[in-house]
């Protein structure tokens, strides 16, 4: 069972136990968090997507630890002007690990095989 979940408007697929890489959380390390904006759930192989998002499903995290990122360097300059500056950047992150995957089946949720067929289209 996987999902995909978006937050930091990023968008992450994701398990129970996978630690992902976040944008920082307002939350305490050791704290746990629940992600409410799930765009698509499998469920070994029934694919529930949302319109944007999936009702009835939550994603359980722990917030294992804040760190920031690796440092990403800008360099300008400006040839025969003697400009030269160098800027660097680490972002903050927080590293969660996912618990569970919750989804209640839901009457009105648009349910399709995992692997969708398309037919051919001509040009």
């Amino acid at each position: 069972m996987y999902a995909v979940l978006e937050t930091g408007s990023k968008q992450y697929r994701v398990s129970a136990g996978d630690r992902l890489e976040i944008e920082r959380l307002p939350v305490e390390a050791g704290k746990p968090v629940t992600f409410d904006r799930v765009l698509l759930v499998n469920n070994d192989g029934k694919v529930t997507v949302g319109s944007p998002t999936v009702a009835s499903a939550t994603i359980e995290a722990d917030v294992v630890e804040h760190i920031r990122g690796e440092k990403k360097v800008a360099y300008k300059m400006k040839r025969r002007k003697g400009f030269r500056k160098t800027i660097g950047h680490r972002q903050e992150l927080t590293v969660v690990k996912i618990k569970e995957i919750k989804t209640q089946a839901e009457p009105g949720s648009i349910e399709t095989p995992a692997t969708i067929s398309q037919s051919p289209t001509t040009n």
